[in-house]
Order: structure tokens, then sequence, then C-alpha cells
């Protein structure tokens, strides 16, 4: 290199941060200058006192982030070039002396500088001494070595940059220690500081970043995890990646890999759902020789069938159609699976893909027909294999290997009943085929009871008519309930007798007159002959006669009767069977005789049944032959509600749900009615007619009692120990509410208590519907967000007055208050009023408010309302606008009387006066957020109101230039 390309530190400086400068050439042209001194101390100076104007910056202008670069590619272009596996052996040979030779005098100068900065006050000089410190070492080659000393204190420095209070700090930090993790040291510190970041750093983005260099290993694998269900999207978005990438799937369980294909499949992100769809699953795939099969073998399909017909989904959509129909299963000439192959998984992805191609349209049709075949076929392949599905008996039962066998057949059973959904039924031949299967199927007693609901929708889909439905139905239910049976009638001994006797006669006449006939036939008396020869045939015809009669007789005679059978198993078929009739039927459908005989002879019956399965099934049917008939709504709702008061939990949650769909469905005047037939007198002559006005009154307090008496049952379910009735309480109310049956403060306020109290925590369904319904709900009117609006008082009150040993006590009732502010925020109306001179609810909210200060402006709660009437939004009416005005001013009265009087009270016990400024509080050095940081980690500015100057200033300085800060140090020098 000549002098003519030597390059001077500030040339370089000025140059490197232009980007379309090729920072190759200035590395080179600066390290031929540094290699030609012989004195580099001057130069190592020279280089930090220019470097350090890139260090005070903190925003990630364009120019300062050129200058990093630079500096970091000429600190690491004194290493040596990677070597070969050969060359390691032999210097592995060599004296340990020459092991420290990769560590340059530059590098460690910038190393030890750059450690000495790392505790500097400004928080850009912290920021840019990580950010370089990451570069520097992962400029390094891979096999590249350092000093065992300097390897301890950059690893002690970034540790504690790790908690520092600007995120992206930590950020730079996080990555800095990328290399020095030892994921086989179950105690390594950067690993424990990466978990410990992952698990309460408040930041998403240094989240990100310690994702996206954590090593994998055993106690890193389910932090890992643990972040696919992050609040943050991105964060989520990321461990999926990584798991991807670096996760083999063997290294998860089963349930870790149904987790995350449950979880990642059903995100609330569409980001995420992608990664999911794009990256888990094709790397699990890749993994597994692209072996669709064995992917669903690693999942467990029996116990998760719907997650994994989601990952089909997903992995189909992925795929061609030419691909898909090269991979489907090995069908045979009749294109179905052979009955010796059939594995739970081949055929929930024969399913899955029959599935995706009748979705698909009229193109799926076509290749439909290629992996099914026709209904009548389908319909003798699908009888023959649900014939061979067992029964255990008592000693087969504790044979765990034949459980399994069992488990696995019927699984197998019901996905073959699936593909039924999937058939072309519009031949008339095949579809009837398929209905005789299916009933057959189900009137057969050794039919699996877990199959019978699934069978019962599938025949229901063939027959379109509800008229239809309920007949085929009555005949199911008849033929299993009351099977028709052969009896035998007991033979009668004294007419067997009889008929012995008069046989004995005939065989004595007969051998008489055989002997007669000999004699004649010796006398030649033949004339005689020929008639005792016609006395002989009719004797034995006799004989013959009754020979047929006593065989008849003695085979005892067979009748078909009907038995009609009443246990418990016979019971539950038969329900399970009538309701999926009434759960298909359209809702308008009446309720026939048909049904009011099931309704009489086996629903009704049934509710009184010892067995709570019975009575469990019998009650959904019930609730659901309800909604088909408001006088029988009428007649039973009293009923529905003791069952929800006093039976078993899984049948009183049927019974609530019944009659949260009959209040959905008829609404709060059906009880009115019910309780108008019960208080009606049963006949009413003219002379009472003068009393029909207090009648009336009573019918409406006994409605309005009812009612009053289904919220108190309701609300008492709220504060039940039992999650599932508190779950189905809440739920319902919430859907009470959000239709306009009712409409409650109270019961919102419970509502929301419920939602943040600490006892429901590990209530996921809980949580998640009253999540959306508060959001819904509020959205919908304004008359639901003014029903917000008079519930806050009353839900703050509770939350601030609760006892140390309540729950309550530990909710954050700021976070409370936001929530009410947000739920009734003008904008947050899915139709929000065009007319902005009307007041908005947030006026309300804030009258409310200024309301409860004047009562006590030393109370605790009056800082956070006025804290709260900061982020209000207020309407431009000019009569709220006064009103709220006069209220302020009261406020600042009240304040200004009680600072006075405090400040006599001062001065009149000898105290020192206080005296406060005008505004109240000392101002304060402004600090940044601890939230700043993007998706590229670029620092945001904090959001604040800046001064016209500021705004001026920032016009005219778009862009940092470096180099009229180097020119004017080097003139003042």
């Amino acid at each position: 290199m000549t002098a003519d390309n030597e390059v001077g530190i500030k040339e370089a400086f000025q140059r490197a941060q232009r980007g379309h400068n090729n920072k190759a050439k200035l590395v080179i042209g600066l390290r031929s200058r540094y290699n030609n001194l012989e004195d580099k101390t001057l130069f190592h100076e020279e280089f930090v006192h220019y470097l350090k104007y890139a260090m005070i910056v903190y925003k990630r202008e364009p120019t300062v982030e050129n200058v990093i670069e630079f500096v970091a590619r000429f600190a690491t272009s004194f290493q040596s070039p990677p070597k070969t596996e050969e060359e390691e052996e032999e210097e592995e040979e060599e004296d340990d002396d020459d092991a420290a030779q990769d560590d340059h005098p530059f590098l460690s100068f910038i190393f030890n500088f750059l450690l000495e900065s790392h505790k500097a006050n400004s928080h850009a000089v912290r920021f840019r001494t990580c950010q370089l410190i990451n570069k520097l070492l992962g400029s390094m080659a891979e096999n590249a070595q350092i000093d065992d000393d300097l390897f301890d204190r950059i690893h002690q420095a970034m540790l504690v940059r790790v908690t520092d209070k600007f995120p992206n700090v930590r950020i730079q930090a996080a990555l800095a220690m990328t290399r020095l993790q030892q994921p086989k040291d179950p105690d390594c510190p950067t690993i424990n500081a990466y978990l410990l970041i992952l698990e309460n750093d408040s930041n998403a983005e240094v989240r990100r970043a310690v994702l996206s260099c954590i090593a994998m290993c055993p106690w890193t694998l389910p932090k890992v995890l643990k972040r696919t269900r992050d609040i943050k999207e991105n964060v989520r978005k990321l461990a999926y990646q990584v798991l991807a990438d670096k996760v083999h799937i063997k290294a998860l369980t089963i349930e870790q890999r149904v987790n995350l294909l449950q979880q990642g499949l059903r995100d609330t992100s569409v980001a995420v759902r992608e990664v999911v769809c794009s990256r888990l699953l094709p790397s699990w795939l890749h993994r597994l020789d692209n072996n669709v099969i064995e992917l669903l073998h690693r999942l467990d399909v029996e116990n998760c069938d719907k997650i994994a017909l989601d990952a089909l989904k997903a992995i189909f959509k992925g795929a061609s159609s030419e691909e898909l129909l090269e991979n489907r299963v090995q069908l045979d000439n009749r294109k179905l699976i052979p009955v010796d192959s059939l594995t739970s998984e081949n055929v929930l992805y024969w399913r899955a893909l029959c599935e995706f191609f009748k979705a698909i349209g009229d193109e799926g049709d076509e290749m439909l027909e290629q992996v099914l075949p026709d209904a009548a076929t389908y319909a003798a392949y699908l009888y023959g294999y649900l014939k061979t599905v067992p029964e255990l008996s008592e000693e087969q039962r504790s044979d765990i290997n034949q459980v399994e066998l069992v488990i696995t057949k019927r699984f197998i059973s019901q996905q073959l009943i699936h593909l039924i959904g999937c058939l072309d039924t519009n031949e008339e031949g095949g579809r009837k085929r398929l209905l005789a299967v299916l009933q057959e199927m189900l009137t057969l007693p050794q039919t699996p009871f877990s199959l019978i609901s699934l069978l019962t929708e599938k025949l229901l889909t063939l027959v379109p008519d509800d008229h239809r439905r309920i007949q085929t139905v009555a005949e199911i239910i008849s033929d299993v309930r009351a099977p028709i049976m052969e009896a035998s009638q007991p033979v009668d001994k004294n007419e067997s007798r009889r008929q012995q006797i008069q046989l004995a006669e005939v065989k004595v006449r007969i051998l008489e007159a055989k002997q007669t006939l000999e004699d004649c036939v010796t006398a030649q008396e033949f004339s005689r002959a020929a008639e005792l020869k016609d006395t002989i045939a009719e004797l034995e015809n006799h004989r013959n006669q009754i020979i047929q009669e006593i065989a008849e007789w003695n085979q005892p005679a067979e009748k078909e009767v009907r038995t009609e059978k009443s246990d418990p198993e016979t019971l539950q078929r038969c329900l399970t069977i009538c309701a999926q009739l009434l759960k298909e039927m359209n809702i308008k459908t009446r309720i026939n005789p048909t049904i009011s005989a099931l309704m009489s002879s086996l629903i009704l019956p049934s509710i009184a049944n010892a067995h709570p399965e019975v009575r469990n099934v019998a009650v959904l049917c019930l609730g659901t032959c309800a909604l088909h008939s408001k006088e029988l709504a009428k007649t039973h709702m009293v009923l529905l509600l003791q069952i929800a008061q006093l039976d078993e939990v899984k049948i009183r949650i049927s019974a609530l749900l019944a009659i949260i769909d009959l209040l959905l469905l008829f609404s709060f005047q059906l009880l009115s009615e019910t309780a108008a037939t019960q208080t009606a007198p049963p006949s009413q002559s003219p002379d009472r007619q003068e009393d029909d006005a207090p009648l009336a009154e009573v019918k409406r307090d006994v409605s309005e009692d009812t009612a009053q008496s289904i919220l108190v049952m309701l609300s008492e379910f709220l504060d039940s120990e039992v999650s599932e009735l508190r779950t189905a309480a809440a739920e319902g109310l919430a859907k009470l509410m959000y239709n306009g049956r009712i409409s409650s403060t109270k019961m919102f306020s419970r509502l929301v208590l419920l939602w943040y109290n600490p006892v429901t925590e590990d209530d996921t369904r809980l949580r998640h519907c009253l999540g959306v319904f508060f959001q819904l709900y509020a959205r919908e009117s304004r008359v639901h967000q003014e029903v917000i609006e008079e519930s806050f008082l009353p839900t703050v009150r509770t939350v601030m007055n609760a006892p140390v040993t309540s729950p309550l006590a530990e909710v954050d009732i700021n976070n409370v208050v936001e929530l009410f502010v947000e739920l009734t925020r003008p904008s947050a109306l899915i139709k929000p009023s065009t007319n902005t001179e009307s007041a908005y609810v947030h006026d309300y909210l804030a009258v409310r408010m200024c309301g409860e200060m004047l009562k006590d402006l030393t109370a605790p709660e009056v800082r956070l309302y006025t804290k709260t009437l900061s982020n209000l939004e207020l309407s431009a009416d000019d009569t709220i606008r006064k009103d709220l005005h006069t209220l302020l001013q009261q406020l600042v009265q009240v304040y200004t009387n009680i600072q006075f009087h405090m400040s006599a009270l001062f001065m009149g016990t000898g105290q020192r006066k206080v005296v406060t400024a005008k505004g109240g509080r000392k101002p304060s050095r402004r600090t940044e957020s601890s939230e700043e940081s993007d998706g590229e980690n670029v620092p945001e500015p904090v959001v604040v109101r800046p001064s016209r100057r500021a705004k001026t200033a920032a016009l005219e300085k778009t862009k940092l230039d470096l180099s009229t800060l180097i020119n004017q140090e080097a003139n003042v020098s």
C-alpha cells in the first residue's frame, strides 16, 4: 500500500458518514496509515477523539450508524483470517504463548475504551458503547479467540447493561452477549440473564432481542415456549420463528407440539398464524422427510383431532392440487383404505383431504371423485367396519392393550362417519342405502354410545324435511327403547296327552285293518280286501295328520312382541338421539304430536331419573324443545329454575344455559306470561270484574318478582366456588345484556369486578368471554355506554373500600378506571354521533367525578379522579362546558379554603408558614420514556408538546452531519 492510498483519521470519519462510500477501501487506507506509524498511541487518541462525536448521539441517524459500522470493520480488520482445521491442529501443538497473538493492540485498546465508557451518565454513550461491542463481537471470525480477562470484563459489563434504564441499551447489551453464552453450563450467567429478561422485562423489543439470540437448551426451551403466549404480537411471531429454525420437533413433547399448534393456528394475529403455517409446520415436515402421516403420529391425533385437522388444512393450503393427489393415502381400486390398513393417522388424513377438496368448489369435486367412492359402496364399507368395533367385557377393561385397541377403533369409526358429509348423495339409490345403514347402526345395542350423536347428525343431514326427520327419529327411538322380541308360549301337557292317545288308537285300528286284509286275501274275498285297502289308506292319512299336529304343538309358538326397556343406557341413547334432532330442527318448526308424545313418554319422566347422566340429557332435551314452543317454555320454566338450584353441578349448568336461551329468545315477557298463567283464577264471574285492576297489579308484581329472583340467582352464581357454574352465569348475563334483554348497572359492575378478581385468574374462558363482551357492548350503542357510566362510581367505591382480606384489595384501581374511560369513549362507538354539539358520555362522567371530589377533597380517590379528568373526550356543548367550568371553580375555591385554614392553623400554633408557589409543583427534569423502541430497535422520541422554537429547529435540521462538529473542534484546537 503506497502513501498515496493512506487515509487520515479525520478524512476517514468524514467519508464514512456517507453511505455510498466503499468502507472496505477506507478500512484498508486507514489501516495502511496505522501500520506505517511507529508510535500507535497518538493514533489511538485521535481515533477515539473522533469516535466520541458519534457516541454522544442517541438518535439512530444514518450518518452515525455508518460511522459505527466503519469503526467495527476497522477494529476487527486487524484480526488474522479464519484458519482451516489443519492449521488449528498445528497451532494446538505449538506453545501456549502464541495463543494470545489474536488480540491485536488496537482491538484491545478499543475494547478497553468501550468498557470504561459503559458506566457513563449519558444514556447515548451507554447505548453506543453496547452497540459497538455488539458489532465488534459479531464481526469477528467464528473461531476467533480473545483473552480470558477481556472476556470476563465484557461479560460483567454487559450483565450490568442488560439492566439499564433505557430499553435500547438493554437491547444492544443482550445482542452483545450472544457469543458469550455457554449452553452446556446450567449456571451460565448470560443465559440466566436472558431468562430473567424474558420473564420480567416490560419492553417487547428487549424480549424480541433476547429471543433472537438465546441459545436453545433444555432449560431455555420452556421460556421460549412461554413467549408464544406473549402479550405482544411481534414477540409471539418471533418466538414461533425461533422454534421453527432452532428446535427439532423431536425435542418437544406431544403436549408442547399440540399447544404450539393450538395457540398458533388460532392466534388473533394474522401475522402469527401466517408464521405457523409458513415456517413452523414446513420446518417440522422437513425434519420428518415430508411425511405427513409421521407428523400426525407425533401429535397423538386421537386426543387432539381438531388441532390435527387445522394443521392439515394449513399444510394443504400451501400445496398444489397435483401434490395433494400424489401424496394421498394408499387407496385400493374401490377408492377405499383397506380395513386392515386403517390407522388413526391415515383415516384422519383421508378425512381432512376430502373435506379440503369439498370446500374448494367445482374444481374440488373433480379431485374428490378420485379419493372417495360412491355412496352405496361407502355405505357397505362403513357398515362392515362399524360391525367390527368390539365391546369391552369386565375382564377386558383391566387390559390396557384391549382398551387402547377399542379406543382406536372408535376413533377410526368417528372419522369414517365424518366422511359421510363429503359423499355425493344426489343419487337416490346410494342415499337410501346410506340412510338404511345409519338407521340400523342407531338401533343396534352394540353400537358404542360415543357414536350415537354423530350417527344421528349425519342421518339428519340426509333427510332435509323436518317432519320426515321427526318421523324417522321417532321410529328409531321406538326400536331402541322397545325392540321387537320373540316370545314363546308354554306347551299344554293335557292336550299333548290327548293327542298321543288319539294317535295310539289310530295305529291300533291300522294294525287291525291290515290283519283283516290278510285274512280276506287268504280267503280270496277280493271285494272285501279292496274296501279294507281304502280304509287303511284313510287311517294312515289320519295318523300322519295327527303326527304333524303333535309336532307343531310340541314346538313352542314364537310371537313378535315389543318389550319396553328402561335401563339408563337405553334411556341415554334415546335422549341423545332426541336431543340431536331438536338441535338440528329449524327454530321455526312447531311442536307436533310426535314431539309431544316424546315429551310425555321419554323426556319428562327422565327428568326424575336416578342417574345423573340421564337427567342431564333430559334437561338438554327439555330446554331445546322449549325453544320451539312458547307455551312449553312457560309451562316448564319453573321446573328449569328448580333444577338450576337443586341438582348436581353439571345438570345445574345445563338448566341454567336452557334458561338463558329461553330468555334470549322470548325475553323476560315469558316470565310475566308465566306468572299470569299461574295467578289467573280458574273462572271469572261478572260479579268479580270490578277486581280486574288489583289482579293486574298482582300479576305485574309476581312477574317482577320472578325476573328479580332469576337475576338474584345469576348474581349468586357469580360468587360460586365452582368455576364452571360461575363462568356459565357470567356468560349468560353478558349475552342478556348485549342483546338488550336486561339493562343493569349493578350487573355490569359485578361483571367488571369478576373480571378483575384475582380468584378468576386461572379461568381462561371467563376472562376471554368478559374481555370480548366489554368491548362489543360498549361499541354497540350510546345507551350501553350510559349504563357503563352509571356503574363507574359503584365499581370504584367497591374496589377502594375493599377490606384487606378481600381479593379485590389486590386490584389496581388505575387499571379499572382506565377501562371505564376507554369503554365510554365517544370515538369507540361503531356508529358515532355526527352531531358534535350533543353531549358525550364522558361529559356526564366528568360531572360525576367532580361531584365526588366536592364531597371530600381529602379523600384518597381525588387524585385518581383528577388524573382521569385529563383523559376524557369532552363535547363542544356550551351548557356542559359551563357546568364543568362552574364545578371546577367550586373545586378550586374549596381547595383554596382548605389551604387557607391549614395555613391559619400552622400560624396559630407558632409553626413556620408554608408558602406554595403557583402551580403547586416544583418543576422536575424530564426523563425519557422507558418504552421507547420500535421494531428496528430505533428509539422513538417521547411524545411531548414541543414549543414553536423547537418545531422550527426540527424543520431546519432534519439530518445530523458530524462534519460540522468535527470542523468546529478542529478550528478551536
